[in-house]
């Protein structure tokens, strides 16, 4: 018998925690990574680089983080979650280390691209929220979720201010170096979240005597269930409009004549609404159909972006257009995530949360730097958020026409706790 499969359940205060320790590194990498879009002008300018150049590394990051957490996902499901989470604590520092120190477009593909990309699929969302489902009760766990991914969001309306000060003060590589303290704070806060891997997670609380599922099995049953494969592709727009919006509207504020000040209010009114948000749509996710609220996510997004960018841009239009936003930023977690869990349990949560993730930074990647080069030739954003606008629409209605139930008898067994 192999430790994991000795491990007893959770106390409530390695519960708490793990929870803890989980929504401070989200809190932490969420907030920096959230945060790089206020760097694009002084970055720019100082290493004479174009906009596209500074988005594409941004894209770049998106999609080494897309494609390499599937990988990272699998190792933590076999071989445990705390090594996966410390080394990319340290690989995020790294990369703002390579990032502060850059000279020109190679060096930034590197730092904030490679480094803080692959870092980012070991610290944020995917294996802190994994770990936090292993530690709850299944009653508790889509608000719960709901609350980590929030707190995670918290850490954007503190870094984004302290950002932009120390930008327009000593400057970007002071900045960066403030960001290389935060990330030292992370290292523990992974050591902590990775103290999982010595408790059994719920469901093998209360599995009874179903055996676990193959990893192959797994795979099979998600590539043949159309909830799970809709829900992977629609959420191409979610990392699409997120990060246009991110790397963009900081720029987009700048070139309205608007302080650049407001780029960072924004998106510290984003990471404050985004709080309860969060809590808000978890706690709905359990009582509610989680597909249909993704799917209305998806299209009160696409509605609140068309009429800001049609509207006067002003301080009051842009704070209330960032609170909308925020109230559905990080929502989409804990329903996808419980969506995950729903459809096929917790075993391989981490993988198929994995692999759905990446068609999420495909569309990041196309927000950062699609963004970046739509606005190169035509001279302007509008283009941009016109598709970003469509495009949910589209996968909004596909999102909530989809199926969200088990794939199998076997797997409905399951998810059922086992009789008191």
């Amino acid at each position: 018998m192999s430790a994991k499969e000795a491990a007893l359940p959770a106390t409530r205060a390695q519960s708490m925690t793990i929870v803890a320790a989980a929504s401070l590194l989200m809190c932490l990498g969420m907030g920096m990574r959230q945060s790089f879009g206020l760097f694009m002008v002084p970055i720019t300018g100082d290493l004479g680089l174009t906009v596209s150049d500074f988005t594409f590394a941004l894209a770049l990051q998106n999609m080494i983080w897309g494609i390499t957490q599937p990988f990272v996902g699998a190792i933590a499901d076999r071989f445990g979650m705390r090594i996966m989470l410390m080394l990319g604590s340290v690989c995020f520092a790294a990369g703002l280390v390579v990032t502060a120190f850059a000279t020109g477009p190679f060096s930034l593909l590197l730092g904030i691209g490679v480094l803080i990309g692959t870092s980012l699929s070991c610290t944020a969302s995917n294996l802190s929220l994994t770990a936090t489902s292993r530690v709850v009760s299944p009653a508790r766990r889509s608000a719960t979720l709901g609350m980590v991914a929030g707190i995670g969001s918290f850490g954007t309306f503190l870094v984004a201010p302290m950002a932009q000060k120390l930008i327009a003060g000593p400057g970007w590589h002071v900045a960066l170096y403030a960001f290389i303290a935060l990330a030292a704070v992370m290292l523990p806060a992974a050591f902590l979240t990775g103290g999982v891997d010595k408790v059994a997670d719920q469901r093998s609380a209360h599995k009874g005597g179903a055996g676990p599922e193959t990893f192959r099995e797994v795979l099979r049953a998600a590539a043949n269930h159309r909830g799970y494969v809709t829900m992977a592709t629609a959420i191409f727009v979610c990392g699409l409009q997120l990060i246009f919006l991110t790397t963009h509207l900081p720029t987009y504020l700048t070139l309205c004549g608007a302080d650049p000040m407001l780029g960072a209010e924004a998106l510290s009114t984003i990471a404050i609404f985004n709080v309860g948000g969060c809590y808000l749509l978890g706690w709905l996710g359990g009582k509610y159909p989680k597909h249909i609220l993704l799917g209305l996510v998806y299209v009160l997004r696409s509605i609140f972006i068309a009429i800001y960018f049609m509207s006067p841009v002003t301080p009051a239009t842009t704070l209330a257009f960032a609170a909308c936003m925020g109230l559905l930023w990080l929502g989409v977690i804990p329903l996808t995530q419980g969506l995950v869990i729903q459809m096929f349990g917790l075993r391989y949560l981490a993988t198929l949360s994995g692999i759905m993730f990446f068609t999420h930074q495909v569309g990041s990647f196309l927000g950062a730097w699609g963004g970046g080069l739509i606005y190169d030739y035509f001279g302007s954003y509008d283009h941009a958020w016109q598709l970003g606008v469509v495009i949910g629409l589209i996968a909004g209605t596909a999102q909530m026409l989809t199926d969200d139930q088990p794939g199998s008898r076997k797997k409905r067994k399951q998810l059922e706790p086992a009789p008191a």
